[in-house]
């Protein structure tokens, strides 16, 4: 089944928190000089148009990158990460650039994209977007076979984004094996692994079985705009990072304080940063 397509949900709230922690990740990873390779397992279109019937049927970016857009900005990543976004779209508020099109204004010309999407359009799209860039191979796989036979790569650097949309169920099971394999073929890999807040308890039993696995390393770093009794869906998103940054545990705590103050202004959400234990 390949219902799901991320430009129903484009510039959510969910992506404001996904890609400052890609880009925290990436422009981390070029203070060194030396080459490294972004894989991204479900890479989506590459660019949203905030204007189709599809982003306004939902109308989530507007309470996401639009409050970004329409309000002043005090934290310096909030700002860079709001100037990341015109660069990318070319000064366009209409535009909302994913994953694939931050990482690749981020990337150096020494660097390496993989990217990856299955479904057959957006693989279209994402082909068409990116067939000029030399640094770039596009692939049209399963995304955890993708992520296995991709790794380790020749640069021994790299960030590794996975990102499913969860709509097949098996897929939190499937990625915590995954992700298991990953780390023993390419153990110094920075991954960061995305996931909805839909249920609480189903979300603390998936975080718990997360844990369980020992890999090491592991930093919680979750968003709630939204109570989780509010019974509207998701009500918030969080990231795994694997070999987080020393400094992104700290430096995400007042940058997150600021996100939640932006979007909901009126009704402060939650936020959880810690550290995974096996338990």
């Amino acid at each position: 089944m390949l219902s799901y397509r991320h430009s129903f949900h484009a510039g959510n709230f969910a992506d404001i928190l996904k890609h400052l922690t890609l880009a925290y990740l990436l422009n981390y990873l070029n203070r060194k000089d030396k080459p490294y390779c972004y894989l991204d397992t479900h890479s989506g279109a590459g660019f949203y148009d905030l204007g189709s019937k599809e982003a306004r049927k939902t109308g989530e970016f507007q309470e996401g990158v639009g409050k970004l857009h329409s309000q002043p900005l005090q934290h310096p990543l909030l700002k860079d990460f709001k100037k990341l976004l015109e660069e990318t779209t070319g000064g366009s508020q209409s535009i909302y650039p994913g994953s694939p099109a931050l990482a690749s204004k981020l990337l150096r010309p020494t660097d390496r994209l993989r990217l990856n999407e299955l479904h057959p359009r957006d693989h279209q799209l994402l082909e068409e977007t990116f067939q000029q860039d030399r640094r770039c191979q596009v692939s049209q796989e399963d995304a955890f076979q993708f992520l296995k036979a991709s790794l380790p790569p020749k640069e021994k650097r790299g960030v590794i984004l996975i990102d499913p949309s969860y709509e097949k169920k098996e897929d939190y099971k499937k990625l915590i094996t995954a992700l298991e394999g990953a780390v023993k073929r390419f153990a110094t890999g920075v991954y960061a692994i995305w996931y909805p807040v839909i249920n609480r308890q189903d979300t603390e039993a998936w975080i718990n079985k997360l844990a369980a696995t020992g890999i090491p390393k592991m930093l919680r770093v979750e968003h709630c705009p939204y109570p989780d009794t509010s019974g509207i869906g998701m009500t918030g998103s969080g990231m795994i990072i694997v070999n987080p940054p020393y400094t992104l545990a700290q430096d995400f705590q007042e940058l997150l304080k600021e996100v939640d103050q932006l979007l909901r202004p009126d009704a402060p959400g939650k936020v959880i940063i810690k550290t995974l234990e096996n338990l």
